[in-house]
């Protein structure tokens, strides 16, 4: 049963239901009523679930119906009839059914007002006249003939009125393809049939009727002479063309204008924001350009149904269309008022009328009026409920059910292309239902764009894809449908009829493949790999399934196998329950493209934008075809208000300045060269189509860098640059995120000119890339050409072979990129760019300052005739240390200590190169440490301290720290070496030499860090050995040198007797340095020497001798190592075959290696000598000792074999060594205790 009839909720918009719709309010009085959101019918026991909400009404508030007296004349006028009242409202004929029938294209008017339901949420749009229609075809003789779109999982039904059509076709000769087709297949005779009096008459009759029901007088001023025409319909005259107007076939209308203020005929309630045009530029997030004005309005497609009802019967959604009259108030609250002949008894086609009528309007009563020959008799009231059951009307709820799954089933699974128009077609009195595909039909033709449907399926299309990219948060998943949608809308149209519409679809096409966001194809919950159910692609039209009845065959009659798509055999299969709901669920089958890489997604990007500006091209007449200027005549200039501007004031000057201090800018060029208007349509579109491009080819360069092929990431970015520079040629209000695009882009041009000046090998292969171009950059080069000679920043994207220029050209770049971000508030608004600029900055100044320094320390090197700096080296040093003063503030600038500190770094080596050119000024033997050498080492150890402090600690940035600190410690070293080898008697004295060497390198060894575990650690522990060996060397230099202050000559005696043993310790860890480790002992071993010359008892001098053949003992590990080389160096001819060289082994020096063999075999011969002699005069003198005996003994029988193995002239060196080996060995054994070796 139907709620309670206080809550029937008629016309009653529920809570939020004009909001939800989108569209215009309804009227004070009408949203006030109660708001039941629909009902459920229970009938004879089978359940039928029917809910009704209108979306949209333009009547006016239902007044109580007014009953008429029996026998009151209908045949007579009332004195309102055809009259406007002010309780109708505006609506008031149209309500009473007086207007003209709809027309062909009712379903668009609709979908364009709901376009949030097309494509989605619901299943049919249509008039519910053609609902109606539908649903009675198993009971009706009457022929059917409709129009059939598809526009995602929607169908928009529409009357295809044959009739009409080729009334049309006679005048125009649009249809003759199909009235030529429906005369061969379907009626030869076919011959245009008029309507019968009796059919005017009834109509007169019924709408007198409703005028007499309206309470009160109603009497107001006359009607329209529109509707007065109407009253004269009822005469023979064939007045069919009062509905069916139907457009030129692809004419865009006369209302067509570029002036925005051009307004819709549309009526009043509904608000513009249905058009396309204001669809299209809802979104300002995607930037959607403004397609059409409200003068356009989709071709004057409006809806014209008195309200809009979103109806759901069982799981069908539909979107109907009614203009039933509905009267009210009093005890009836909503009811539906007829009229009908007493002698006609009711049937079933008109009880299935009436009830449907009342379920789609949700209305609980029906009310009857009864007249014979137009004379009152009697009034009736049945609920809706009742009337499948009135007597001559009996018809099955359920049966009517499976009717509408049934067809809807069989269209869906048959209409499958969207952008097609498919004609369902029952011929008067017959069983058998056809659809036909119009659209291929046509296509056989030889104008295929006759089909009239085309331009609203084709706008129809585009709004519903506009609308679903306006969902921002869910519109990824509807993807693969926008995509669908958009490509059938290009396909229908003519470029050069309808280039706007094809360069905005395009453009959209292009916005859905997001270039600046992370991909995620490899994610298989990634909404674009997901299909989509709601659109259908003509690639993949799935074939109807064939049920066990083979209902689906279209093997009926010959002449129709060739045309009809399918065929119904017989109407009654319609009634049969889940007949064709095997093909109800259809496969999804429009995935959106999966990119598996970035430059695939691009140049779809790219191919899209290219349609579009070929499209916008196509509609600026060339310069050729526009008139000439009259001289006297004053251009008019469009003044924009600087108030209503998005930029911020003075952007465009600054901008202009700096494309002017560029070299950039395009003087007169600010319009483009094609001849654009600002503000068109073209402009605005060209100017969106070029920012799209210049986007797509920075990603392609980014990406091209990323694989390391830099001479195709600089065509790219030439290309954006290029398009970039275009846009700012024609746009009039420069916005600042297209501002951070070129920031953005230059810098990316500054990191691929830098990596081609460090990747000069490659050189050839860069150049090839750089050089090659597809034909559709070529192309869309040649549409920017059309607005300017795209050379604003070639200065930028020039492949140079030379260094240098890349390097400054790179740097440039960066310095581009840096000053846009002072333009307005970038700066700020993009910390992270701007970090990432200066850091750039920082790094290519750096670059720039090494390369200069290279170049002078090269000149050095050549310094041949000329002892003096030559002034291009000194202007090489200015410019290498202003880069890194820069550089060093840009890092400075953003709080990045490390690279500070390298650069700071460099700059103190800098200044040791300054440093090393002032060497050598004088001849070498008497050469000097030069006070300008002096100074440049200082100032460089100033620079490495700045660098420390500003690592703050070593666990800052443990690496730089210690590369720095090596850096330090070399300097000091360096300082230390020069002053001690090169010692500067002529201007100091030379204790403080020594003391300034001493301090030198102390500070040298401070840090100097031999304990970390790190890969410079055995550099460090070869440093701090070298360090204490020179130290040890200057003290024993000292000691010989100095005569008188005993004191200080037993502190020098103890640093170098300190030093030398420190020296020999880390020489010991060292495995590569053998010749360092005996030239230190030996040195020692001279110090003990020296020592004993001064010594007068012989047990000091045994002593000391004994300490100096110890020392002699320790140096077997050195000798060991160099017998390890030598073998090494002695087995590589049998591994090789080859003769050895001189010095084969990389880390011994064989002349070094004889020279200090032969020294150390003359001063163990000599120590050997002295202990023996010694030992044998104290042994006279003293009573017997066994272990000085024992000593003497070994000594005698060691410097016995030394002598011989001197001796032999023929030894080579490793038999050498290998004796000093041996000879050692019994010298430790011999020392420690007695030797049982006999002396050979």
């Amino acid at each position: 049963m139907m709620g309670d009839p206080k809550e029937p909720g008629a016309e009653a918009s529920p809570s939020g239901a004009a909001a939800r719709g989108g569209l215009s309010l309804l009227s004070q009085a009408e949203s006030e009523e109660p708001s039941a959101q629909g009902s459920a019918l229970f009938l004879g026991g089978n359940e039928v679930k029917s809910r009704a909400v209108v979306k949209y009404s333009s009547a006016p508030p239902r007044t109580a119906f007014a009953r008429l007296e029996e026998k009151t004349d209908l045949k007579l006028p009332p004195a309102n009839w055809l009259r406007e009242s002010a309780k109708l409202g505006p609506a008031g004929t149209t309500i009473l059914g007086n207007s003209k029938k709809s027309k062909p294209f009712s379903s668009f008017g609709m979908a364009y007002d709901f376009i949030d339901s097309v494509g989605n949420d619901v299943d049919v749009v249509s008039d519910s006249e053609n609902i109606k229609k539908l649903l009675k075809i198993p009971y009706s003789k009457s022929h059917v003939s409709m129009a059939v779109h598809r526009v995602g999982r929607t169908l928009l039904l529409d009357e295809l009125d044959i009739q009409e059509l080729f009334m049309r076709s006679s005048q125009t000769g649009d249809w003759t393809w199909l009235k030529e087709f429906y005369q061969r297949l379907i009626d030869q005779k076919w011959q245009r049939k008029k309507k019968s009096k009796e059919h005017w008459y009834q109509k007169a009759i019924l709408s007198k009727f409703l005028y007499y029901s309206i309470n009160g007088d109603g009497a107001a001023q006359p009607v329209p002479s529109s509707a007065e025409q109407q009253e004269s319909s009822s005469s023979d005259q064939t007045h069919d063309s009062e509905g069916a107007s139907w457009p030129a076939p692809f004419e865009m209308p006369s209302s067509v204008s570029e002036d925005p203020s051009a307004s819709s005929q549309g009526r009043e309630p509904l608000e513009p924001s249905c058009i396309v045009g204001h669809v299209a530029s809802a979104p300002k997030e995607q930037n959607l350009t403004t397609l059409f004005n409200d003068g356009e309005n989709s071709q004057g497609l409006k809806n014209d149904f008195v309200r809009n009802i979103l109806w759901t019967f069982e799981d069908i959604h539909m979107l109907v269309g009614s203009n039933m009259p509905i009267f009210g108030g009093g005890r009836y609250p909503a009811v539906s008022l007829r009229l009908r002949d007493n002698n006609k008894p009711i049937n079933v086609l008109t009880g299935i009328d009436y009830w449907l009528d009342n379920l789609i309007c949700n209305v609980p009563e029906l009310v009857m009026c009864f007249h014979v020959n137009g004379i009152v008799q009697k009034y009736e009231m049945i609920k809706t409920e009742e009337i499948p059951n009135l007597e001559n009307s009996n018809f099955s709820t359920k049966v009517i059910k499976d009717i509408a799954q049934n067809i809807l089933s069989f269209l869906k699974s048959n209409c499958t292309k969207e952008g097609h128009t498919y004609w369902l077609f029952k011929a008067s009195g017959s069983d058998i239902v056809k659809l036909y595909d119009l659209t291929t039909l046509c296509e056989e033709t030889e104008d295929k764009y006759q089909n009239p449907f085309t331009m609203p399926v084709a706008i129809l299309l585009y709004k519903v894809a506009c609308n679903m990219m306006m969902k921002k948060n869910q519109n990824k998943k509807h993807y693969g449908t926008i995509r669908t949608l958009l490509l059938n809308c290009v396909k229908l149209l003519d470029k050069s009829r309808h280039p706007q519409i094809i360069a905005s679809a395009n453009y959209m096409l292009s916005e859905l493949f997001q270039l600046d966001e992370p991909k995620k194809e490899e994610n298989s919950d990634s909404p674009l790999n997901e299909n989509s159910d709601e659109s259908y692609s003509e690639e993949e039209e799935e074939m109807p399934d064939s049920d066990e009845n083979g209902s689906y065959s279209t093997s009926c009659d010959p002449a129709d196998d060739n045309k009809a798509v399918a065929i119904i055999k017989s109407v009654g299969e319609l009634s049969v329950p889940e007949k064709y709901k095997s093909i109800h669920q259809i496969r999804p089958s429009c995935a959106f493209p999966v990119c598996h890489d970035t430059e695939e997604r691009c140049r779809l990007v790219l191919s899209y934008v290219l349609e579009g500006l070929k499209s916008v091209d196509s509609s600026i007449k060339k310069e050729s075809d526009l008139p000439a200027a009259d001289p006297s005549t004053p251009i008019p200039l469009k003044y924009e208000d600087e108030s209503t501007r998005g930029a911020p004031e003075g952007l465009e000057k600054q901008m202009a300045l700096f494309l002017d201090k560029m070299g950039s800018l395009q003087k007169g060029n600010c319009s483009g060269q094609s001849g654009m208007t600002p503000g068109s349509w073209q402009h605005k579109m060209k100017l969106q189509l070029i920012l799209k491009s210049s986007k797509a080819y920075y990603i392609l360069s980014d990406a091209a860098m990323s694989l390391q092929k830099y001479g195709r990431a600089l065509r790219y970015i030439k290309l954006a640059l290029q398009s970039h520079d275009t846009y700012c040629c024609l746009c009039t209000n420069m916005l600042s995120e297209v501002l951070l695009f070129l920031s953005q882009y230059l810098t990316l041009c500054g990191d691929i000119q830098l990596m081609l000046a460090q990747n000069a090998n490659n050189r050839a292969a860069h150049l090839e890339e750089f050089n090659y171009q597809t034909k559709e950059d070529q192309e869309i080069l040649h549409s920017l050409h059309r607005e300017s000679s795209c050379q604003g920043f070639a200065w930028a994207t020039d492949l140079s072979t030379d260094l240098e220029s890349q390097l400054s050209v790179s740097c440039k770049c960066y310095e581009a990129a840096n000053e846009i971000l002072q333009f307005s508030d970038l700066k700020s608004q993009n910390p992270e760019h701007h970090v990432q600029v200066l850091k750039r900055m920082g790094n290519i100044r750096n670059e720039i300052g090494v390369f200069y320094m290279n170049q002078a320390a090269a000149l050095q090197g050549e310094r041949v005739v000329s002892k003096s700096v030559s002034a291009a080296e000194q202007q090489l040093w200015k410019k290498s240390f202003s880069c890194f003063e820069k550089g060093i503030h840009n890092f400075e600038s953003i709080d990045d200590a490390t690279n500070a500190a390298l650069l700071l770094c460099n700059t103190g080596r800098l200044m040791r190169v300054c440093a090393q050119a002032h060497c050598g000024a004088e001849d070498e033997f008497k050469r000097e440490f030069s006070p300008e050498e002096g100074l440049y080492y200082s100032k460089a150890v100033d620079y490495y301290l700045k660098a420390l402090r500003s690592l703050g600690t070593r666990d800052m940035h443990p690496v730089v720290w210690d590369s720095v600190n090596w850096e330090l410690s070399t300097t000091y070293f360096t300082m230390a070496t020069l002053q001690q080898d090169y010692a500067p008697l002529s201007r100091k004295a030379q204790e403080q030499i020594e003391k300034e060497v001493s301090e030198a390198m102390m500070k040298s060894l401070k840090h100097c860090d031999i304990d970390s575990a790190t890969a410079r650690q055995p550099l460090c522990q070869y440093r701090a050995a070298t360090i204490h060996h020179r130290l040890a060397s200057m003290y024993h230099s000292c000691l010989r040198n100095q005569v008188g202050d005993e004191h200080l000559r037993k502190q020098h005696r103890v640093l170098a007797d300190l030093h030398y043993s420190k020296a020999a310790k880390l020489f010991q860890l060292l495995k590569d340095a053998p010749c360092e480790l005996l030239r230190v002992q030996l040195e020692r071993v001279a110090f003990a020497e020296f020592q004993m010359t001064s010594q007068n008892s012989n047990v000091g001098k045994l002593k000391t001798l004994s300490g100096a053949l110890d020392i002699m003992v320790r140096t077997e590990h050195a000798f060991h190592l160099i017998r390890k080389d030598l073998m090494e160096e002695s087995d590589q001819p049998k591994n090789d075959g080859a003769t050895p060289a001189v010095d084969s082994s990389p880390n011994l020096n064989r002349e070094e290696v004889i020279k200090l063999l032969s020294i150390f075999e003359s001063r163990l011969s000599f120590l050997l000598l002295q202990s023996i002699k010694l030992l044998s005069s104290s042994k006279r003198k003293m009573s017997s000792n066994t272990e000085e005996d024992a000593v003497l003994q070994t000594n005698k029988q060691i410097y016995s074999q030394l002598l011989r193995a001197t001796a032999n002239r023929n030894s080579t060196l490793l038999q050498r060594i290998e004796v000093i080996i041996c000879l050692l060995e019994q010298l430790a054994s011999g020392s420690s205790g007695p030797s049982d070796s006999a002396v050979p």
